[in-house]
């Protein structure tokens, strides 16, 4: 089982008609319009990839990088398998290609993500498979003002001097600026980001 990343940094309507099924099956709940999407990729401020079997798509991921210049993170916003392909392993594999292009193309401190916190199975079973790849779950709870579910943060350091230095509010000021970010008004200007889009 051979998995390949494919990623990239300008928006393309064909690859997002292919992943687009992966990912509005995946979060039926919580997930951003189509449009912020575009938005997000116009802007500059994220990178949208796929997972590949030979020319057969089977996951995908949106992520972005946290605005800190001292210790460069990345957020995962979304990942996602394509639900037939669950239980195989191939979502660990999926994210370690996604660390190693950050590591690669960013030279990332660590990466970061967010989780329900809510005591449920289901939220539990995601929190474990995140801990298997890696992450440590922070004990700060956060509510967003505009939804009901509260957050965690998990961080995945990947420098020995990467550290949290509180309960975990600081992470979540990183993720709470992506999105802040990610649904800003687009203003017109130039794109200065490389226009070939894959990479």
């Amino acid at each position: 089982m051979t998995l390949t990343l494919r990623t990239w940094d300008s928006w393309d309507d064909e690859i997002w008609q292919q992943i687009k099924p992966i990912y509005e099956e995946a979060f039926i709940h919580g997930a951003k319009p189509e449009k912020i999407i575009r938005q997000m990729l116009d802007r500059q401020i994220a990178f949208l990839h796929g997972g590949y079997e030979g020319d057969e798509l089977v996951a995908m991921a949106l992520t972005g990088l946290g605005k800190n210049d001292a210790q460069q993170t990345m957020i995962i916003d979304y990942m996602a398998l394509r639900h037939d392909r669950r239980g195989r392993g191939e979502g660990r594999l999926f994210f370690e290609l996604l660390r190693n292009w950050g590591i690669a193309h960013h030279r990332i401190n660590a990466i970061i993500i967010e989780a329900e916190a809510e005591d449920t199975q289901e939220n539990r079973e995601r929190i474990v498979f995140w801990e298997k790849c890696g992450f440590q779950p922070t004990s700060y709870v956060h509510h967003y003002i505009w939804i009901p579910e509260t957050y965690r943060a998990l961080v995945l350091p990947l420098q020995p001097d990467f550290q949290v230095t509180d309960d975990g509010q600081q992470i979540f000021e990183q993720i709470t600026d992506f999105h802040e970010r990610s649904f800003r008004k687009l203003k017109n200007k130039t794109s200065t980001r490389s226009r070939k889009g894959k990479s």
